[in-house]
Parts: structure tokens; sequence; C-alpha cells
């Protein structure tokens, strides 16, 4: 946790904020903050800045108050990402990193090599999703929330709402076979669609490839998904 992020549903007045159980045992346990050291906080969707600890209330809730708000997040990813959703282990890491590195907008897409049992998964709750993201948030010290969607029908996402999605992006589909190697340092946004631990069915392919999609691939490796996610990333838009 680089930051404090701060919800606007924990304000208690302009300045001052409650933390929840989770930031105070962090500042207690690791940052081991006293009343009156200076924070480094955000708040969500907002700007980030300095506050400063108060300790606890008369209600034994832990407070800060904001000192400044004067800078802005690091600026975002000009990329949409299309996941086949993996397997509930992985998807937790793959969502922290695809937060931390910047991505704004997710989909999580059904694949006919996505087992069903994954959709059942307590980790798609959207409060744990949310949770997940908010973590890549503070890691990276970004304050803005990433938008998220579970699309559980590949065809009719492919063929209804991805034209929509395309406007003005390219199209790049991580499929190692007859693909050209990845491009690196786009200036173009983009929608990027990664495929299941099996990979996207011939079926599959052929539906990326009609909405204009361009394979692509890293070499002669195979990476896990949560492996490609960030070497994908930083290839296309490095920092």
């Amino acid at each position: 946790m680089n930051i404090i992020l701060l919800d606007p549903k924990q304000a208690v007045s302009a300045e001052r904020y409650q933390l929840d159980e989770r930031q105070r045992e962090h500042l207690i346990t690791v940052i081991k903050a006293k009343v009156g050291d200076k924070l480094r906080v955000g708040v969500l969707n907002g700007c980030l800045g300095e506050a400063e600890y108060l300790g606890e209330n008369s209600q034994g809730l832990a407070e800060v108050e904001i000192l400044q708000l004067n800078q802005a997040p690091p600026q975002a990813l000009p990329l949409t990402l299309v996941l086949a959703l993996p397997r509930p282990n992985m998807l937790k890491r793959t969502l922290l990193n695809i937060s931390a590195m910047g991505v704004k907008k997710i989909i999580l897409l059904n694949s006919a090599k996505v087992e069903k049992s994954y959709w059942q998964s307590p980790v798609l709750r959207s409060e744990n999703i949310d949770r997940i993201l908010l973590e890549g948030l503070e890691q990276a010290r970004d304050t803005q929330m990433p938008e998220w969607q579970k699309m559980t029908r590949f065809r009719p996402y492919v063929e209804d709402l991805l034209p929509l999605e395309m406007k003005d992006k390219l199209g790049l589909l991580a499929h190692p076979y007859q693909a050209d190697a990845c491009p690196i340092n786009l200036e173009q946004a983009c929608v990027l669609a990664i495929g299941p631990e099996g990979g996207w069915n011939e079926f599959e392919v052929s539906k990326w490839q009609e909405a204009g999609f361009k394979s692509v691939h890293l070499g002669e490796r195979i990476l896990k998904v949560e492996t490609a996610v960030p070497v994908l990333l930083s290839r296309l838009y490095p920092a």
C-alpha cells in the first residue's frame, strides 16, 4: 500500500476521513504511524496529496485530515482489455497487475475453454473484484478506479458490442499462431484480447478476425495469462 486511498464515503467532514480496518491495520503494523505523521493519500477518482494522522477518535476509529490534494493521478493506458476469464486464483493476481499498470476498462469474457465453474467463483462478486482493483491502485499510487464488466456470452459480445468499442481503435488478438510480433510503443488506442490458458479456438479466432483484429505473439514461449498481461501492456505502452 503506497498510498492510503480514501473513498468519499469515508469523509466525516470536508477534510477529515475515517479509515477502515484494513487501512488502520496497515498504518499500525506496516507504517507504524504516530499521531501527527504525514501520510501519502489519494481520494478515489480524485487527486493525490498529503494528510495528517490524527490517531483514534472517541469511538476507536482512526482518522486522517487532508492537508493538500494537489497532484493528478498517473495517466491511464489508452487501452480496453478483453480478458477470457482465467481460473480464480490467477484472476486475482492478474486483476491486481492490470489495475496497477493503468488499464481503466476491463471486459471479463467467456470462451469455449473457460470452465463454467469459474463463473461461480466468489472472486467474481463485485465487492471482491473492486477490492482487488483497489489494491492495484494503492500499489501504483493511482486513484482512478477501472471500469469492468462480465460478459458470459462470447458471440453476442464480439458481434454486437465490440464494434462500438472498436471505434478509432486498433484491435490486437494475443494468439501465438500465424501471428506477427507484438508491436512496441503504440501511439494509438487499442482493444487487446487475451485468451484462456488453452487459447482461443478456431471459431473464436475467426470472429476476432472478422471484427478487424490482428493476431500478435510474444515469441516462441507460451506464457501464463498472469505473465502475458504485464508483458503485453509494457510492450504496447512502455512507461
